[in-house]
């Protein structure tokens, strides 16, 4: 490389965004997916060993697929090729292989191929990967943002480990702002940026999860903001907002906005208004509220004023949490919207809550009766235990009518349903 080849590199590096400027070299730099590469997990251990074997990156933009990559490029010891998915042909793939061959005969030199978008590959391309991939001659790291069970041929899925990266959490994208407004070399450090805790946050919240559209949101504010009198460049909530392109919900998640707006959803679905409920959920799920809150508060609701009005209620509440945790959001949020139209359609009924508080307010020590008592051991017969109880499937109906209350409370009636 010439004097001419590094001052392009320099320059493109200097103009390239900031998301790309910012990315992490090493895993000591890296923010995040503390499941995949957090201390002693086995794709950590295996970058820092230089041991990989083939993996898959799974996830949505913007939660380190490339950048993990990246990382390996930079610790390993292995002769490192990357691709694009979309513009590279059969005949080069061909040709990388025999090159990679060749480099681990004569020199005994690995070679890592990372594929970017492999899910664009096609079937004869895939093919072309699979011996190189199952001898060892080429290590693949391939990075989707599709699921690869559906995209990518089984044969080398089943030669490659997954890790699935899950979208960044507000924590994690709002470290990497920061690391940005402070880095001088390749972040906004030369700038003397002085940004209000709520325009922080908002950033990292309306950003989805997505390190790169947070960070190029930040340097958007940052280069469009004049500075002040004393240098300064101040970034407001409205700069913030302005620059991704999206309002800020006033919503604090530890004060009275939170327990306000969950109150009215609840109340909402209470009160069995629909539309009111999905403008609470919706309001709840664009100010960043934990979603995980919000589909157990409908888990509770289901039981609470509904219960066996319409035992499915409770079902479809469950189901959407489930939901939640298979996908994640954004496509969660139709599985949440989804129990709260029909919790809040569903008749009502607080007979189960009423039961429960009844029975658990008299609930104290008291004699189990003799004839509920157990009698299964060696001599509890001798002492009457289980004695005179009736076996309610010997009776007509496999019903039969005995006490199975304390004597104390043999007259009380704690589930009451009413129309």
């Amino acid at each position: 490389m010439d004097l001419f080849d590094v001052a392009r590199e320099n320059i493109l590096q200097r103009e390239s965004p900031l998301a790309t400027r910012m990315r992490p070299q090493t895993l000591a730099e890296f923010v995040g997916q503390t499941d995949c590469v957090g201390p002693g997990k086995l794709l950590r251990r295996a970058i820092e060993a230089d041991q990989l074997s083939s993996v898959i990156f799974y996830g949505p933009p913007g939660t380190g697929k490339t950048t993990l990559a990246q990382v390996i490029a930079n610790t390993t010891k292995a002769y490192f090729v990357q691709l694009n998915a979309v513009s590279t042909g059969v005949g080069e793939l061909k040709q990388i292989a025999a090159q990679a061959k060749d480099r681990l005969g004569q020199y005994a030199q690995r070679t890592i191929l990372f594929v970017d978008e492999i899910h664009r590959f096609n079937k004869s391309q895939q093919d072309v990967l699979l011996p190189a991939v199952e001898d060892g001659t080429l290590i693949l790291v391939g990075a989707t943002t599709e699921n690869p069970f559906f995209e990518v041929n089984s044969a080398l899925l089943s030669r490659s480990r997954l890790f699935e990266l899950r979208p960044l959490s507000e924590a994690d994208i709002i470290e990497l702002l920061r690391r940005a407004l402070q880095d001088r070399d390749r972040g906004l450090g030369q700038y003397r940026v002085e940004i209000e805790p709520a325009a922080l946050v908002h950033l990292a919240n309306t950003a989805g999860g997505d390190a790169r559209v947070a960070l190029n949101a930040l340097e958007l504010a940052v280069k469009t903001t004049s500075p002040g009198p004393e240098g300064r460049r101040s970034i407001t909530l409205q700069i913030a907002e302005d620059s991704i392109q999206n309002k800020a919900v006033l919503y604090d998640r530890q004060g009275d906005k939170h327990y306000d707006v969950i109150s009215a959803f609840i109340k909402s679905l209470r009160g069995s208004d629909p539309d009111a409920a999905l403008f609470w959920l919706a309001y709840m799920l664009k100010a960043g509220e934990d979603p995980k809150f919000i589909a157990r508060r409908m888990i509770i609701h289901a039981s609470e004023d509904i219960g066996l009005a319409d035992p499915r209620a409770l079902e479809q509440a469950v189901a959407a949490f489930r939901a939640l945790e298979v996908v994640g959001l954004p496509e969660a949020r139709l599985a949440l919207a989804q129990a709260a139209i029909y919790i809040a359609l569903a008749p009502k009924s607080n007979a189960v809550v009423r039961a429960i508080d009844l029975a658990m307010a008299d609930a104290a020590t008291v004699d189990v009766p003799k004839h509920l008592q157990d009698s299964h051991y060696p001599g509890a017969k001798q002492t009457g235990r289980g004695q005179g109880y009736l076996y309610p499937h010997d009776f007509p109906g496999n019903y039969v009518d005995q006490q199975y209350l304390p004597d104390k409370f043999k007259l009380k009636k704690y589930y009451d349903p009413r129309e």
